[in-house]
């Protein structure tokens, strides 16, 4: 063999001899290392997408859904590419791209474009959670390095409609308000993760085991028919009196049950990232203001309890004026002699301050208590504050008074509606709550709500007040303007100056004017509150709130199909005349 041939032969040996070593190397000693890196490339775990749960009204009635969308993303590196393995590729300009994808999508071409002439990135979002339409546009033009996630978005399919109690979710469907935040954990439940198997250009070749995740569905106590009802004249109450802003809470007297929440001004679900806080905040349980009378039926009640007056006891209001701790209080008009009643009914200052002064402060506080306020109601939304309650050693000398009318407090719409409901059930302080049941996809029970209560007045003294309250409503009272036509409304006006900071003094010009009550007066099936605050032309209660509460009563009461009270009075007359006969 010439000397040339032994040296190839020689070179082609020692290669075989590295190869086989290298084999070797890879095979035999570091078999698992080699694995491991080879299943990392080819293999990738993927978490699965988590269907959010549907949440339902008390009816039965879709409130939030999904829908299926795809989500298109760019891989900069693969758009600006020329050629692939050696084989030349037609020619993108990234800048033609750019303009495409902005007219198919709606976007901005500049925005795209920054994106696109991204250096060392292959994967950028360009828009998420298309709609089919679009998406479709962009499926059709088959734009190189540009690609498709398929993502659920939540959809809600009434606008604006109960906004405040639903909430919305982020991007990701993570939920950042209402019920979507509260109930996250049970809307989108745990999530799992799936390994895809791909090529080496990254192409899947395998799903693996995949499947669907659905989370719980949830059903609501508030009624979409009843909520309609509210926000339709909510909207043109807030067109009247052209308010700051507006809350109404329908609530059912005997559970708790919410069947109906809005506030003014409010926004729409599917397009709550345009929204600022102002229309986010749910109102009827962050805004903490002075009540006023509404606050009234607190020291009434507990002058009932505590037996330190009866319904005929006599209040002389003949001077107009009270002066209490140096500070003097007045009626806005000026009464003789009025009974326990006739104080109430007529919403006076003195007589009331009077029936506080009977009591004494530390009573007084205990009763405030004991109606829920200062303390949270315990709803299950988040972002209920408790209020404003001082305790008695932190009184001043006029304190007793002010307090004994709604002033030098601060409570939310949800708890004055709570206080008077323990009056329409026969005082039994309920928990407010607004979710009714959590189902599985399939239909398991996972919760479902029980009322709570707590008895803080007897049933005696608690009927007695709310035979008081229906004069209200009637000749002589302060709000005939809620009044309903064939059934009896009980309930209270409230007229409050709003409290100045800056200044340290009430406004001589901003008001709230409010109205809570329950229908129909004699078995209450709603208790519903009504709050305006600043209205424009008018100020008082029974003027900016109690035709509110009126006009959504009618119509609420027809809705739920309860009987008129004369009718009801008619029918019961009649069954006695038969009952007589037949004897």
């Amino acid at each position: 063999m010439s000397r040339r041939g032994v040296v190839i032969v020689a070179i082609i040996s020692l290669a075989f001899a590295a190869v086989i070593a290298r084999l070797a190397y890879i095979m035999l000693l570091n078999h698992d290392l080699f694995l491991a890196k080879a299943r990392g490339q080819h293999t990738k775990k993927e978490t699965i997408p988590v269907k959010r749960g549907i949440i339902y009204d008390r009816q039965g009635r879709e409130l939030a859904i999904n829908l299926e969308t795809e989500s298109v993303f760019c891989d900069p590196v693969e758009v600006r590419k020329t050629e692939d393995q050696g084989r030349p590729l037609k020619p993108q300009r990234p800048e033609e791209v750019a303009v495409h994808l902005s007219k198919a999508l709606g976007t901005d071409a500049k925005a795209v474009l920054a994106k696109l002439n991204t250096d060392d990135k292959h994967f950028l979002w360009i828009e998420r959670k298309v709609d089919q339409e679009r998406a479709k546009r962009v499926h059709d033009m088959k734009l190189r390095g540009i690609g498709f996630i398929p993502e659920l978005k939540r959809y809600y399919p009434k606008g604006s409609l109960a906004s405040h109690l639903i909430g919305f979710v982020n991007s990701e469907n993570a939920g950042l308000e209402g019920i979507e935040r509260q109930y996250d954990k049970h809307l989108s439940t745990q999530t799992e993760s799936a390994t895809r198997v791909k090529d080496a250009r990254g192409n899947t070749l395998s799903e693996g085991m995949l499947k669907e995740l659905k989370g719980n569905d949830i059903v609501l106590t508030i009624d979409e028919g009843l909520q309609h009802i509210v926000e339709k004249n909510l909207d043109a109450a807030m067109a009247k009196w052209r308010a700051s802003s507006a809350t109404v809470i329908m609530m059912d007297p005997y559970t708790g049950e919410i069947l109906a929440l809005a506030n003014r001004p409010t926004y729409n679900l599917n397009d709550s990232g345009s929204a600022d806080m102002q229309r986010l905040r749910n109102r009827a349980i962050t805004d903490v203001y002075e009540p006023g009378s509404t606050f009234k039926i607190v020291a009434g009640a507990a002058a009932l309890e505590e037996g330190t007056a009866t319904p005929k006891s006599r209040y002389d209001c003949s001077a107009g004026t009270i002066e209490v701790g140096g500070r003097r209080i007045k009626d806005d008009h000026r009464h003789g002699v009025l009974t326990f009643e006739e104080v109430i009914q007529k919403s006076s200052n003195v007589g009331t301050i009077k029936i506080g002064l009977g009591l004494g402060k530390q009573r007084m506080y205990e009763y405030i208590r004991r109606f829920g306020f200062g303390e949270k109601t315990g709803i299950d939304i988040a972002g209920e504050v408790s209020g404003l309650l001082r305790a008695p050693e932190k009184w001043s000398g006029m304190s007793i008074g002010a307090i004994s009318i709604g002033q030098e407090v601060g409570v939310t719409p949800l708890q004055i509606v709570r206080a008077y409901a323990a009056i329409a059930n026969g005082g039994l302080l309920v928990k407010p709550h607004v979710v009714a049941a959590i189902r599985t996809p399939d239909g398991k029970l996972v919760y479902k709500a029980e009322p709570k209560a707590e008895r803080i007045l007897s049933e005696k003294n608690a009927l007695k007040f709310r035979e008081i309250l229906k004069g209200v409503t009637e000749a002589g009272g302060t709000a005939k303007t809620a009044a309903v036509d064939g059934n009896k409304v009980a309930g209270k006006t409230g007229t409050a100056q709003i409290f100045d900071t800056r200044a340290k003094r009430y406004s001589k010009d901003r008001y709230i004017g409010s109205f809570v009550g329950f229908v129909p007066a004699g078995d209450p099936r709603i208790v519903m509150i009504v709050v305006m605050h600043e209205p424009k032309g008018a100020i008082y209660g029974g003027v900016v709130a109690g035709p509110v509460f009126k006009d959504i009563s009618n119509e609420a009461l027809s809705y739920l199909s309860v009987p008129r009270d004369d009718q009801r009075e008619r029918g019961l007359l009649l069954v006695s005349t038969k009952e007589q006969s037949g004897r």
